[in-house]
């Protein structure tokens, strides 16, 4: 049991932390945050890494359920969502630059926000979706098809995913309190560097989890 939560970890959190990428996000929130004091960024921090916390366990949890309730194949759904995250991953290895300016672009009107009104922006954009948008649920949704029949492996399967969350959402937390700090070491080529790296850890996870729909497939195909 404790190998089987420790394999789902070292599947979902990588998957999650490159899709995510708080490293990356973090510079932005500073950017998009910068009329804001240290304080007021680090209430907005911890906003945004519990509602991230949220999305991210209800897409893994119920979104395999939930697309299952419509008549899609456990091993269809390992297929299409190994491509979507390979898809996103590709996008973000070839253009990272386009990726963060997408984003930053998501998150501008937090810049404007009056400082009372700043709470209100912690879900919606910097939560939803510029922390953890569509990309982000894809791939939860994709990691829950990896989760195994049996029921007691399945609970291992969901511990370690789930913590794996929880993971990525300190993650989150911490990068975006300490962004100010962050923005100043990395700059631009740094950023850069992060974004390739994360993309294509992202990819292979990608193609991984798409071959786990594709051999069960093609071996009843064969035994039929």
């Amino acid at each position: 049991m404790q190998e089987g939560a420790v394999a789902a970890f070292l599947l979902a959190f990588p998957a999650l932390f490159s899709i995510v990428n708080p490293l990356g996000g973090a510079i932005i929130f500073h950017e998009v945050t910068a009329q804001q004091t240290h304080d007021q960024r680090v209430a907005l921090a911890r906003r945004v890494a519990v509602y991230s916390t949220l999305i991210m366990l209800t897409a893994l949890w119920a979104g395999t359920y939930i697309l299952s309730f419509f008549g899609i194949s456990m091993n269809a759904l390992r297929i299409a969502g190994g491509l979507v995250v390979a898809a996103r991953a590709y996008e973000m290895l070839s253009a990272p630059d386009n990726t963060a300016a997408r984003k930053q672009r998501e998150a501008e009107p937090v810049g404007a926000a009056e400082t009372q009104d700043l709470a209100g922006y912690a879900f919606f954009p910097l939560t939803l979706p510029f922390t953890t948008g569509p990309g982000t649920i894809a791939v939860a949704i994709s990691l829950g098809t990896a989760r195994p029949d049996v029921l007691a492996q399945m609970g291992s399967f969901y511990t370690g995913a789930s913590l794996a969350v929880l993971a990525n959402a300190v993650l989150v937390w911490v990068f975006y309190t300490t962004a100010d700090r962050m923005a100043a070491v990395l700059g631009s080529a740094g950023r850069q560097v992060v974004a390739r790296m994360a993309a294509f850890l992202l990819l292979g996870i990608g193609v991984q989890i798409a071959i786990s729909g594709i051999v069960p497939l093609l071996h009843e195909a064969l035994t039929r």
